[in-house]
């Protein structure tokens, strides 16, 4: 019996949304335009521009914790957002709640962040908004992660 397609964006088709397969969409044309762009730091500014304001206002801030706490990350999108490689691993990127019709923004790290903790710990974040504590949250996770 064949299944039926959906065309809608709430529900899935073959095990994924269409936010979903348009995010997939949107890493692909990422890593083609990686291949000959020089300057990532450049791409990552204009998607945090095109944020909506508060989000905006918080990816900016986060962009710059980051570049102080740890130099030696790179920024460079990851499925339509911000993120952050160390040796051409994604460590850790920000996630507009608008991407996904989420009702709060996420910080997260992946597999490369070293934040192993035990057998469990957690690796995503919720952001409603930064206060002086969440930065100074953010700005100890971001350094551990690449310790």
């Amino acid at each position: 019996m064949a299944t039926k397609r959906s065309t809608s964006k709430a529900k899935s088709y073959d095990g994924f949304t269409e936010d979903e397969r348009d995010a997939m969409k949107q890493r692909a044309r990422e890593l083609k335009a990686a291949r000959g762009k020089a300057n990532e730091e450049a791409a990552v500014r204009e998607k945090i521009a095109e944020l909506p304001e508060h989000e905006q206002a918080m990816a900016e801030r986060i962009h710059e914790l980051i570049k102080d706490a740890a130099p030696e990350l790179s920024p460079k999108l990851w499925y339509g957002m911000p993120a952050y490689y160390k040796d051409g691993k994604n460590v850790c990127f920000f996630q507009s709640a608008g991407k996904f019709k989420s009702r709060y923004s996420t910080f997260g790290f992946n597999d490369p962040a070293n934040l192993d903790d035990g057998d469990m710990w957690p690796t995503a974040y919720a952001l409603t908004k930064l206060t002086p504590a969440v930065e100074k949250r953010i700005t100890a996770l971001v350094k551990k992660a690449v310790s």
